[in-house]
C-alpha cells in the first residue's frame, strides 16, 4: 500500500462493469480543485470551488471542448467527510467507456489509482473513526445474511471500543498512580488504593473472557455455521441437502458409497447462515479411494459446530440395538458439541412404526428428505439452537480473529496483574503488565500506535472504492 497520504486519491466507488449509474470518488486536499477544471455547472460561471459542502451539483465533465457525460457532482470539504478530507464524488453513466474516460482524464491531471481501502485508511488515520470500525466496513460490505450485518453495523458504530472505552480510561488512571508509586519507591507510599484497583482488575478480567468467549459465536455467525450431515451410506444425507438448498446439488443414486467427498453450500435461515456438509456414508470398506472421503466425514464433523447424524428409520425400527448403539457412540464422540438425530424415510413405515420409532428415538425428529416431510422442522430447530438473543440485545460480540487475538493477549497481562497482587509483590514488577495490557487493548482501536505493515494488510483486504 502506498503511503503518501498528501496525495489525491481516486477509484471506482461502485462495482465494475456496465450499469445505470457508476460512482467514482476522489479524496485529498486537491480533489475540489481538480474536478473543478473539467466541471461546467448547468448553471454558467458555477465554480465547484466556491460551493457549500454536502451540495450536488449537474453539469457536464468536458476535456478541451469534449463533452464525456452528463454527471452530478457531490461535495464534501474537510473535515466533514468520509476521509476528513475534501472529497468529491462524481455520479456518471454506467458505461465502461464513460467510467475508463473520466478515470483516465483525472489521473492524468494530478489523481493517482486509490489502493484497497485507502479511503478508509485516510477516515481511520484523519481520526473520523478508529481501526476496529474500519475493519466493520469491510464486514458490512462482505455481510451475507442479517446476522453477519448486524454484527458489522454493531461493531462499525463502536461496539467493542464503548465496551472497553471506559474500562481502559480506569486502568490508565491506576497505571499513572502506580508509576507514581516507582518515582517515590525509596519512600514506601501506595497511592493506588489496592482494594479498588483489585476490583477493575477483576471486573477488567471479566468483560475480556466475555468478549473473547463471543469469538467462537461470532466468527460462526460470520462466516456460516458449519453444520456436518454424517450417516451410514443410503441413509439420505445427499437427499437431505438437496432439501435444505430445495436444489439438486449433490448426487443421489441408490448405489452406497456415492458420494465420496465432502460438498458444501450455504443456506441462510432466519438470517442466519448456515453452512451445510455433505459428507461419505461412514461404514467398513476395503475401497481405498471411499475410506479417504470417510476420513474426511470424521474431519467435517470435528470442525462443525453442529452435527446432523442421518439414521435409517426402517432400521431403527428392525435393528434398533445396533442403529442405537451407534447413535450412543457418535455422541460420545461429539461430546463437545450438539448433535441432531435425525431419522430419515419416514414414509416407508407404517403408523404403527413411526409410533414405536418415537419411542425409541424420544430426542429425534422424524422426516423425510424424498418427500420433504420435517424438512420446515428442521430449519426451525436448527435456529432455535443459535444463541440470537445476544444480536437482538445488541450485545457486543467478536467477529475479528485480531482483536480476539489482541483481547486473548491482554487477558494474559491483566491475569498477571492480578496474580501480582495477590502475592502482594513490588508494583514496579506488575507495572509492566498493566503497560502490555494497555499496549493489547489499544491495538483493537488503534489508540497505540499500529506498525505500517499491519494496517496495509487489513486495508488491502479492503475492495478498490471504500
Amino acid at each position: 500500500m502506498q503511503t503518501n497520504v498528501n496525495d489525491t486519491i481516486i477509484a471506482l466507488a461502485t462495482p465494475s462493469g456496465v450499469g445505470a449509474i457508476s460512482v467514482i470518488r476522489l479524496s485529498g486536499e486537491d480533489s475540489i480543485q481538480i474536478v473543478s477544471q473539467f466541471f461546467k455547472s448547468v448553471r454558467k460561471n458555477k465554480l465547484l470551488s466556491e460551493q457549500k459542502t454536502h451540495t450536488v451539483h449537474l453539469g457536464h465533465i468536458i476535456e478541451k471542448e469534449r463533452i464525456i457525460d452528463e454527471v452530478l457532482v457531490s461535495v464534501f470539504k474537510n473535515p466533514n467527510s468520509y476521509t476528513g478530507e475534501n472529497v468529491v464524488e462524481i455520479s456518471c453513466h454506467g458505461s465502461v467507456f464513460i467510467q475508463q474516460e473520466i478515470l483516465q482524464l483525472f489521473l492524468r491531471n494530478g489523481c493517482r489509482m486509490a489502493d484497497n481501502g485507502e479511503f478508509t485508511m485516510r477516515a481511520f488515520l484523519n481520526g473520523k473513526m478508529d481501526l476496529s470500525q474500519a475493519e466493520a466496513v469491510a464486514d458490512v460490505i462482505a455481510s451475507n445474511s442479517e446476522a453477519s450485518h448486524q454484527m458489522a453495523i454493531q461493531q462499525m458504530r463502536g461496539g467493542i471500543t464503548n465496551e472497553l472505552k471506559e474500562l481502559r480510561g480506569q486502568l490508565l488512571d491506576f497505571a499513572a498512580l502506580i508509576e507514581l508509586e516507582l518515582d517515590f519507591s525509596g519512600e514506601d507510599v501506595e497511592f493506588a488504593d489496592r482494594t479498588k484497583f483489585n476490583a477493575l482488575v477483576n471486573t477488567i478480567s471479566s468483560v475480556l473472557k466475555r468478549l473473547i468467549d463471543s469469538f467462537a459465536f461470532g466468527n460462526a455467525m460470520k462466516n456460516g455455521i458449519p453444520v456436518a450431515i454424517i450417516g451410514e451410506p443410503n441413509v439420505g444425507k445427499s437427499t437431505l441437502l438437496n432439501a435444505l438448498l430445495n436444489e439438486e446439488k449433490a448426487i443421489v443414486s441408490d448405489i452406497a458409497g456415492t458420494t465420496r467427498d465432502a460438498i458444501e453450500d450455504e443456506l441462510i435461515i432466519d438470517g442466519v447462515a448456515f453452512r451445510f456438509i455433505d459428507t461419505a456414508g461412514i461404514r467398513e470398506t476395503e475401497d481405498v479411494v471411499e475410506s479417504i472421503g470417510i476420513q474426511k466425514a470424521y474431519e467435517k464433523a470435528d470442525n462443525a459446530q453442529l452435527v446432523i447424524l442421518l439414521v435409517n428409520a426402517e432400521k431403527v425400527v428392525t435393528k434398533s440395538s445396533i442403529i442405537l448403539s451407534e447413535v450412543t457412540k457418535v455422541k460420545e464422540r461429539f461430546s463437545n458439541k450438539r448433535v441432531l438425530v435425525i431419522a430419515n424415510k419416514i414414509d416407508s413405515l407404517s403408523e404403527e412404526s413411526i409410533t414405536q420409532l418415537k419411542y425409541l428415538l424420544p430426542d429425534g425428529m422424524l422426516l423425510s428428505a424424498k418427500q420433504k416431510v420435517g424438512v420446515d422442522t428442521l430449519k426451525n430447530e436448527l435456529t432455535s439452537l443459535v444463541n440470537k438473543g445476544a444480536l437482538s440485545n445488541n450485545e457486543t460480540i467478536v467477529t475479528n480473529s485480531r482483536h480476539f487475538e489482541a483481547l486473548t493477549n491482554a487477558l494474559e497481562s491483566i491475569n498477571s496483574v492480578a496474580n501480582g497482587i495477590e502475592l502482594g509483590i513490588s508494583s514496579d514488577l506488575f507495572a509492566i503488565d498493566i503497560r502490555e495490557c494497555l499496549r493489547h487493548l489499544g491495538n483493537i482501536t488503534g489508540e497505540y500506535d499500529v506498525d505500517k505493515d499491519i494496517l496495509g494488510h487489513i486495508f488491502s483486504n479492503f475492495c478498490i472504492g471504500k
